[in-house]
């Protein structure tokens, strides 16, 4: 990864650098530091363009303009922050995003903030700062070769604010969940070749550097607990499956946990009932599940969340060798409960089924969410505009609604029942792993609820935001670290403390 954005934090006095950035409202009303800094020669100059290319102040909208003669900087970037009355709801992580957009590389620029000396007012500056980190996001780490080399060269920004001090101390919680997407969409980003279940669980014993305990489970030790479901899954690869255990102790000793598992399927084939070769590739992918839980963890640990949280990813490779699963396989999962292999690229779920119950079994958790690309049918029902939510909990169901609503990681609650439940039943075991197109995302999800028992369950199938997402003003990644920072403001609102 890039990076791209260097930022510091200074008081409101003389703009040192090249760009000069004004937030305006819909009646073109300049906060009063921006006045000061910039002058009446600008204010001029920005009514006139302003004019002339009907800038009204439209949220996230801007103008890139010369900066008056005289000026300490050399252009004036305007971007639009909506009706003052909506001030309250105006997203500053895109704000900050739709800022990044205008800045070019090897650019340096003043942003002022004029939002006062409230905690409110440091909370919006910090969601701003980490607006910028995000879009700064690149990955290219394997490009040799540019056809200009200033489109790499980071730029720097300073955020001029008249309380320095409280900025600070919240930019802290802002760079640690800037740093846990941008390691999500580090693991998402990867090559198959580069990220296989090894090089995953290795990675996610790097957060040990935060404090978090680590705990690798290897082919021998799952043959022993007796996770054949997820074996099962790869056997047909020459790369070992492995289980990762991360723990965050942030709260007292004896508080229940929370527990967050996710499917690590590094590069997925579809296995015997191999997929189509058109767009295969992008089944590097088929880990965003793994990497949300991974990045969720270093968050957590880098702000010193005060939860205890546990983080478990279930990590293979689906190949068809001549080892691999058949359809028409009846396996035993972790839970004693057999399973029909009907479609071996209905493989995401066997994985789930071991690690949940395994989590449940020994973690006792207060709840579990889990986080896969589990289905294609839920890109068919929600696009890529929504995750599909499964639970068997109204309250954690309503409080990840709210969480999704609040950073823009947006989901939507789809059914579970009886009727559902009776499609996956097998004639030959105690459930087959596929019913076949009818409501597939739905019977995944019933798939999974036979393994968490009375647990508080959630599931998300991020299929059609997890990976190839559409560009936005916080990511020009196709990897773009969905589901940490939704998960992250769960933990912070409802489990800390």
């Amino acid at each position: 990864m890039s990076q791209r954005l260097k930022l510091d934090i200074k008081a409101l006095n003389a703009v040192e650098g090249q760009d000069l950035v004004v937030l305006v409202s819909d009646k073109l009303a300049l906060a009063a530091a921006a006045e000061v800094l910039a002058g009446e020669g600008a204010q001029a100059l920005l009514t006139r363009a302003a004019a002339a290319e009907r800038f009204k102040g439209k949220v996230y909208g801007g103008l890139t303009l010369p900066a008056p003669e005289g000026a300490a900087y050399e252009r004036l970037i305007v971007v639009g922050t909506g009706p003052e009355d909506d001030r309250a709801t105006l997203d500053f992580v895109k704000l900050g995003g739709a800022i990044a957009g205008r800045l070019g590389a090897g650019r340096s620029a003043e942003i002022v903030l004029a939002l006062g000396e409230s905690e409110v007012a440091s909370g919006q500056g910090a969601d701003l700062a980490l607006g910028l980190k995000l879009r700064a996001y690149a990955f290219d780490r394997y490009k040799t070769k540019s056809k200009d080399k200033d489109e790499a060269a980071p730029y720097a920004v300073t955020l001029r604010t008249a309380d320095q001090a409280a900025l600070k101390k919240a930019l802290k919680t802002a760079d640690a969940l800037a740093s846990g997407v941008v390691l999500a969409r580090d693991l998402v980003n990867e090559p198959p070749n580069v990220l296989y279940p090894e090089e995953f669980a290795d990675r996610a014993a790097k957060l040990k550097k935060l404090g978090v305990e680590i705990e690798i489970l290897d082919d021998k030790d799952l043959k022993k607990i007796g996770m054949r479901a997820l074996l099962g899954v790869g056997q047909g690869s020459r790369r070992e499956s492995r289980v990762a255990i991360m723990r965050w102790n942030g709260a007292k000793d004896g508080v229940q946990p929370v527990a967050f598992v996710g499917k690590g399927v590094t590069f997925d084939t579809g296995g015997i009932s191999l997929k189509p070769g058109a767009g295969m590739e992008d089944m590097k992918g088929d880990m965003a599940g793994a990497a949300c839980v991974t990045g969720l963890m270093h968050a957590l640990a880098a702000r010193k969340a005060k939860v205890n949280a546990i983080g478990v990813i279930g990590l293979v490779e689906n190949m068809p060798d001549g080892n691999a699963q058949r359809p028409g396989d009846i396996v035993t999962s972790l839970s004693g409960q057999t399973i029909e292999i009907i479609n071996t690229d209905a493989e995401g779920r066997l994985v789930l089924a071991d690690v949940l119950w395994y989590t449940q079994e020994r973690f006792k958790p207060r709840f579990m969410i889990n986080l896969a690309t589990l289905t294609g049918a839920i890109l068919v029902a929600l696009g890529q505009e929504n995750a599909g939510l499964f639970s068997n909990n109204d309250e954690l169901a309503e409080r990840l609604g709210a969480a999704g609503r609040a950073t823009g990681e947006t989901v939507w609650r789809m059914p579970l029942g009886k009727a559902y439940d009776k499609m996956i039943d097998s004639k030959f075991a105690d459930m087959k792993n596929s019913s076949g197109r009818h409501a597939g995302s739905i019977t995944a999800a019933q798939f999974l609820q036979r393994h968490v028992n009375d647990t508080p369950w959630a599931h998300l199938d991020i299929a059609g935001t997890g990976m190839g997402a559409s560009n936005s003003e916080i990511n020009r990644s196709w990897g773009p670290g969905w589901g940490v920072r939704l998960l992250d403001r769960l933990v912070a609102e409802h489990y800390e403390g």
